[in-house]
């Protein structure tokens, strides 16, 4: 009998990822960590590299993404040692002290380490500074920071009426804003807080429902003065701040946990423990999506590490239910909608997914790639203009798809494969490596 998960290697840089489900069936079991969350890791890096002082970084993501963080903040200056999951340390280069470097920046496949990193650019007053990434990257809209920071005094130019990347950055000094964002995005909020770190006084960010809050929490742990307006989704930063370096424990990330939530519920007589996961409030979306669909998900050992909200998360199988997500929960979920239109391939009735226009411009058009992908499987699956109907219960059978390079399809599409009759083959199955550099292992591991 073959193993039920294989790698082949195509090229030196491609993948495909073989999911084979036995004839006897499958059932998933077993106690497993997932990496270190990748918004805390991009956040750990960026804030000790503009601080005085030592931070001190334990369970960093190890994937690209973070990766590329590293790489862009040591050419601004800062020293940060060798990247593993034990201890990583920064030494900060302090507040607009970042050095104007020889070379293009290069943010690779990272939203988060370009929008972010430009509102720290932008108020680095008399350097100059180019940032580019790969070409998922050069595809993706820059314009809804890059409006708010020239509301500021930044002056920045890039490609198609400074909407892409590359970009180019004259330093200028800020002034405070109040920017109310058409959209909930930490991203876009992120970016004019780190500016507002520049400006001299208080700068705002308002938004239409409430977005993930690490940079909140974490720039408040390292010394800034941050005020917060649950009823109003507003945050509020004053500058210039002084940060000083801290020691940051990076819990597991849920996006990343969802995977296995999501796969020990649609295979039967399945049981996870999920440890040390990070439940922040403004990221269990997918939790909450998942109860409305019956899952059997269970928080143990509830704690805080380092601020930030941790528990085990035990999970068992069930028959789901279809629901209606949309609303205010979009921005807590919004990168676990391709593993969430799997579950729903395997609910009972029509699950909707509305109000996530936001997938569009992600690594890949998630929505345009989960449908089209998904149905190839046997799943029946229409596309809306901001999100998916999914009917479940339809045969799944193992086919060729393909990855379009972007790490949440590529997982999800293993995860669907779990339950396909046959053979499903996972072209580009490399991209997993962005955020979760163990996901075949851990996978190969639970069907064990």
């Amino acid at each position: 009998m073959p193993a039920p998960i294989a790698i082949a290697n195509i090229t030196d840089s491609q993948q495909q990822l073989l999911i084979q489900r036995p004839a006897h069936g499958l059932s998933l079991c077993g106690r497993i960590r997932v990496p270190g969350d990748k918004s805390i890791s991009h956040r750990a890096l960026m804030l000790g590299a503009i601080a005085t002082g030592e931070t001190a970084i334990e369970g960093l993501l190890l994937g690209e993404d973070p990766r590329s963080t590293a790489s862009c903040f040591r050419a601004l200056g800062a020293e940060i040692s060798e990247l593993n999951s034990e201890l990583v340390r920064v030494r900060g280069v302090g507040i607009g002290q970042l050095s104007e470097p020889a070379d293009v920046l290069n943010a690779g496949n990272s939203g988060t380490t370009i929008r972010l990193m430009l509102g720290l650019l932008a108020g680095q007053k008399g350097r100059f500074f180019s940032v580019t990434g790969d070409a998922s990257l050069r595809s993706r809209p820059m314009s809804r920071v890059v409006k708010p920071l020239r509301e500021m005094g930044a002056q920045i130019w890039g490609r198609q009426n400074d909407s892409l990347a590359p970009l180019a950055i004259a330093g200028q000094q800020l002034r405070p804003i109040h920017y109310r964002s058409p959209i909930a995005s930490a991203q876009v909020k992120s970016c004019i807080l780190l500016a507002g770190l520049l400006a001299e006084g208080q700068t705002t960010v308002t938004e239409p429902a409430l977005s993930r809050d690490h940079s909140e929490r974490m720039l408040k742990a390292f010394g800034a003065e941050i005020s917060t307006d649950p009823e109003t989704h507003s945050v509020t930063v004053t500058g210039p701040a002084r940060l000083a370096g801290q020691p940051v424990v990076v819990p597991g990330d849920i996006s990343s946990a969802a995977f296995w939530l999501v796969a020990a519920s649609i295979v039967p007589d399945s049981e996870l423990l999920i440890e040390n996961v990070g439940v922040n409030p403004t990221r269990t979306g997918i939790l909450d999506a998942l109860e409305m669909m019956g899952a059997d998900i269970a928080q143990e050992n509830l704690r805080l590490v380092a601020g930030e909200p941790v528990a085990d998360l035990r999970v068992r199988s069930g028959q789901l239910q279809a629901c209606e997500i949309g609303g205010n929960i979009i921005p807590r979920l919004i990168d676990e909608i391709p593993i969430l239109a799997v579950a729903a391939a395997f609910a009972k009735g029509t699950t909707v997914i509305r109000d996530a226009a936001e997938l569009r411009v992600k690594e890949s058009d998630r929505l345009a790639v989960m449908a089209a992908q998904l149905s190839r499987l046997g799943a029946r699956v229409t596309e809306l203009p901001d999100g998916l109907e999914i009917a479940g219960g339809a045969p799944l059978t193992g086919t060729e798809v393909d990855s379009q390079d972007d790490h949440r399809v590529a997982m999800s599409l293993a995860i669907a494969g779990l339950m396909a009759t046959g053979t499903t083959t996972i072209n580009r199955a490399e991209a997993a490596a962005i955020s979760y550099p163990n996901f075949t292992p851990t996978l190969q591991q639970i069907c064990g």
